[in-house]
């Protein structure tokens, strides 16, 4: 009797997963050999979120390097679990159309984001099992402390698989531009998911407790950040980059002819409209000159919050990273319209935001970590 549905792909590919997981488990093992289970899982935990920072940058260099369809099926590549296997289709594929979406090169750096992917999911799954035990161990009389929370690490888990779905819905709805940005949105949201874990699994030097208002000023900005890579990543998954390709103006104009309802319909294939047409120029020049026009508003935001943060001693560093990051944000995305779209600087552009992200969120947890001390200090 034939089944349904195979799953050897499937199999295959959380083996490789799981064979590339042991590595950085080994790695933590090793180096970790005395320390204590909450150092290990803080270490862990920190490899985790440095390798899911890679597969974010390797998921924006599989994007703008047309891989996205290097392999037009999932799990695996034309039914198999690497490119090897696959030859023959990819050859006749690339063979029918030479500048096509399928080559050997294409199909391989869709399959290593894939199996990166995997691996980070492991290590993620490694964890919220490590959580759960070390939950079960501390509800024992003999072991009264717990050392580690359940809900981010499961939260983390049910994420990853919500990533993988749109992962796998990335290649079967042919690069559906929605569903590629939800996709980037997610991998920025579970990078802020294991970075919040990081005070909760060990210690971490906390920033000073900030005053209310610039903390607000950090959420307005996290915010703010979070819109404008939404808004990038929609320039990137409709290929609107090079609607405007000069600077300031575009089109050599302030304000250049725009479609805004067809840019923004958001639930449409990949260069149609919503009503099946082929997109108009009008159209993706909305697309691109919004996220422009934003890009000076979060700019000028995160100037002033690194010069506020620049007043408090213990929150210089942070504020030079803002400094830094936004002066390469600017670098980036100025590159991408003057020098026809990099790879390099495009694939800057998308860390640079992340990093962004990621810096945004240490400085909410920690200070919140901080002000809990500081009550505690007081209280005792």
């Amino acid at each position: 009797m034939q089944s349904l549905y195979d799953f050897t792909p499937l199999l295959r590919m959380l083996f490789f997963g799981a064979l590339l997981a042991l590595g950085p488990l080994a790695w933590v093992w090793l180096r970790q050999r005395r320390a204590s289970v909450p150092q290990r899982v803080q270490a862990l935990t920190l490899l985790t979120l440095f390798l899911t920072f890679d597969l974010v940058m390797f998921g924006a260099f599989t994007r703008l390097t047309d891989s996205g369809l290097g392999c037009p099926d999932w799990p695996g590549c034309y039914g198999h679990a690497s490119p090897i296997g696959a030859q023959a289709p990819i050859s006749a594929a690339q063979s029918a159309m030479p500048s096509g979406p399928v080559t050997l090169g294409k199909a391989w750096v869709e399959m290593i984001h894939r199996y990166l992917a995997t691996s980070v999911g492991v290590l993620i799954l490694v964890l919220a099992v490590v959580a759960w035990i070390g939950r079960a161990r501390a509800a024992q009389p003999s072991r009264p402390q717990a050392w580690g929370s359940v809900i981010f690490p499961t939260l983390t888990l049910l994420w990853v698989c919500l990533q993988g779905a749109f992962g796998a819905l990335t290649v079967t709805m042919k690069l559906f531009p929605l569903i590629v940005t939800l996709h980037l949105l997610g991998g920025l949201v579970l990078l802020m998911l294991l970075c919040v874990q990081l005070p909760q699994t060990g210690k971490l030097a906390p920033a000073r407790a900030m005053a209310p208002s610039l903390r607000s000023l950090v959420w307005l900005t996290l915010g703010l950040v979070a819109l404008q890579v939404a808004l990038g990543g929609w320039v990137s998954t409709n290929y609107a980059v090079l609607a405007c390709a000069d600077f300031p103006q575009c089109q050599g104009n302030w304000w250049p002819l725009m479609d805004f309802e067809q840019g923004f319909a958001l639930w449409r294939e990949l260069g149609m409209t919503a009503g099946g047409e082929v997109i108009s120029f009008a159209a993706l020049t909305a697309i691109h000159y919004v996220h422009r026009l934003a890009a000076f508003i979060v700019l000028a935001l995160l100037g002033l919050l690194a010069w506020r943060l620049n007043f408090t001693p213990a929150l210089r560093r942070p504020a030079r990273w803002i400094a830094v990051l936004t002066g390469l944000q600017l670098a980036t995305g100025l590159s991408n319209v003057v020098l026809d779209w990099p790879l390099l600087g495009a694939v800057l552009h998308t860390g640079g935001a992340a990093a962004l992200v990621l810096l945004l969120t240490w400085l909410l947890v920690a200070s919140r970590s901080s002000m809990r001390a500081h009550d505690v200090e007081r209280v005792t």
